[in-house]
């Protein structure tokens, strides 16, 4: 399996970007296949573990490059 442990200094990110694109959760969620269940597990959780998989999908919704997720 290829999980990364998204930890609490990154999990702010994703919903940083979100935000700056003026992005709802559901629409981020309608545009990447990831469920919002998810991520709001991402942005509310202090770590979790998430597949890379689910990180490129959101990456590609955000129009970033997964790197840019991990970047404070």
């Amino acid at each position: 399996k290829n999980e990364i442990i998204f930890a609490s200094g990154n999990k702010g990110k994703i919903k940083e970007i979100r935000e700056k694109k003026r992005m709802s959760q559901a629409e981020l969620a309608e545009l990447s296949g990831v469920s919002r269940a998810t991520i709001i597990r991402i942005e509310s959780n202090d770590s979790v573990v998430i597949n890379t998989k689910t990180l490129e999908k959101l990456a590609s919704a955000l129009n970033v490059s997964v790197r840019t997720l991990f970047l404070t």
